[in-house]
This record gives structure tokens, C-alpha cells and sequence, in this order.
């Protein structure tokens, strides 16, 4: 991999790490179209370290916040005392569903499910998904439920999106599309449901970069310019992460997600053509 690609690759990770259209089906897609070798799945782990540097810089103040009162929680003897420290607990808990999923599918996840029409079916399936959680939304405000906000989160919230988490392991879903969706459907606001899965991801994504990196790290450190890639890759991957958050958190609080639900059918159907066509591939 040279520098450009690492740079394209990167930009595309962050870019699409946040927004609910998947960042591993772009990175299965894009060097696919471009005729470069697919990264593969343990350089799309890794690279994901840099939009966890993102959430780390954009939420600083949130973590910061969280993390003293967690540690303030378990000193005292009393961890759920404070909301924050709740919150502290949600995130581990509701990680544990992808950390066991993803070392139990570990093989058919960076072989079988990497195959394009897996990746397109999880577009549309997930989108057509995300419509129903939209309309469920209007339907509850129809009946004078207004959505909670991130300081009326509860245990419930917690575990159902980070089992629907666990799906992000399917190339083509989206991390943040499933957990904002499930978000939904549990009666959050759109902001909300979005911020909050973004704080989810911090675990599961330093978890399995790190794992990666040591597992993977013969292939994918094997030289200075492999490790200069993975470098490039990862920095650019965290500029345009945050600012992929900053432009998601702001869109969502006047607009639906409708935009992403038509664009992930578009572009499934557009993989279904180009495999159909012949001009992409199905496997990696």
C-alpha cells in the first residue's frame, strides 16, 4: 500500500466510521473499484484506532467527566451512585455482546462475510431497518412521547444497543447505523442515540485495533513503509473522524436519518449491478 492509498483509505474510514452508511463496506468497496488490494479486516481495525482518538478529542470533556466519577464510584464503594459512573458501567457492559461475537466469528467475519453481496444485503436489509426505527419515532411523538436525552439513558438502553452492536461485525451494517437505530427504537432522540453511540464504540474499537495490531502485527508491520501506511492511514482516519462527528451530531438535531437510509439502498443496489455487470468481484 503506498501513501495515497493509506491517505484515500483513511479519509474514507473516518469519514464513514460515524455516518450510519458502514465504513467497512466503503473500505471493501473503494479499493475494489479502484483496483487496489482490499486492506482486509485487520487494517480496518486498526486504522479505526484513529476515529477512537476523534471520540476521544471531540467527547473529552464527557470522558473526563465519566471517568472520574467511575473511578470515584469504585473508590468510595458505591459505583452507581452517580449517573455518570452509571453511564461509565453501560459502556463496558453493553461492549461485552461484540467482544464475544467477534472473537467467536472471528474467521467468517475477515473471510466469509467480507463477500460483496453479504456487504450489500446489510446495506439495504439495515436501512429498510432504520426507516421502520424513523417512522416508529413520528408515531411516538403522535402520541406525546418526546424522546429521553442522554441523562434519562437507562440500563435497558444500554444493553440493547450494544447487542445490536454486535451486528457492526457484519461488513456493510455500520456500528454506529445499528446502535443509532436501536437507539431509536428505544425511545431516544436522534442526538442522543448518536452520542451515546459513539461513547460505546471507545471500548470495542481500542479492543480490537489493539488486538489487531498484535495479532496482525508480522503482516501488517512487516516494513518502515508498512508501518508508515498504517500511520498515514490512521491520522487521516481521525481528522476526518471528527469531523464526520461534529457533522453528524449537528445534523441530527434538526433532521431525520432518512438521507442515509436512501443512500445505503442506493448503494447496495449499485453493488447488486456491478456484480451482476462483472465489474466488481464478490470476494475479497
Amino acid at each position: 500500500m503506498n501513501l495515497f492509498e493509506a491517505i484515500v483509505l483513511g479519509i474514507v474510514q473516518g469519514l464513514t466510521e460515524f455516518l450510519p452508511i458502514s465504513s467497512s463496506a466503503h473500505l471493501r468497496i473503494v479499493p475494489a473499484l479502484l483496483g487496489w488490494q482490499d486492506p482486509g479486516a485487520a487494517f480496518t481495525a486498526v486504522i479505526q484506532i484513529g476515529t477512537l482518538v476523534a471520540v476521544l478529542a471531540y467527547f473529552r470533556r464527557d470522558i473526563a467527566r465519566i471517568g472520574v466519577a467511575w473511578v470515584r464510584g469504585i473508590t468510595s464503594g458505591k459505583p452507581l451512585a452517580e449517573l455518570d459512573a452509571q453511564l461509565g458501567w453501560m459502556m463496558i457492559v453493553a461492549t461485552v455482546p461484540i467482544v464475544v461475537c467477534g472473537l467467536a466469528f472471528k474467521e467468517a467475519i475477515e473471510t466469509t462475510l467480507r463477500s460483496l453481496y453479504v456487504v450489500s444485503a446489510a446495506l439495504i436489509a439495515l436501512a429498510l431497518v432504520l426507516a421502520a426505527a424513523e417512522v416508529f419515532m413520528q408515531r411516538q411523538r403522535k402520541l406525546h412521547r418526546e424522546p429521553r436525552h442522554l441523562t434519562e439513558i437507562t440500563w435497558r438502553d444500554a444493553i440493547v444497543m450494544g447487542l445490536a452492536q454486535a451486528l457492526a461485525l457484519v461488513p456493510g451494517s455500520s456500528r454506529s447505523g445499528v446502535t443509532i437505530t436501536a437507539g431509536l427504537f428505544s425511545g431516544l432522540s436522534r442526538e442522543t442515540a448518536a452520542r451515546f453511540s459513539f461513547l460505546l464504540s471507545l471500548p470495542s474499537v481500542l479492543a480490537a485495533g489493539v488486538y489487531q495490531l498484535y495479532s496482525e502485527r508480522e503482516a501488517l508491520l512487516g516494513s518502515q513503509d508498512d508501518v508508515i501506511a498504517i500511520a498515514v492511514a490512521t491520522l487521516a482516519a481521525l481528522v476526518s473522524g471528527y469531523a464526520s462527528i461534529a457533522f453528524l451530531l449537528y445534523y441530527l438535531k434538526t433532521r431525520t436519518t432518512y438521507i442515509f437510509v436512501v443512500y445505503r439502498i442506493a448503494l447496495g443496489a449499485l453493488i447488486l449491478y456491478w456484480l451482476w455487470t462483472g465489474a466488481l468481484s464478490a470476494a475479497s
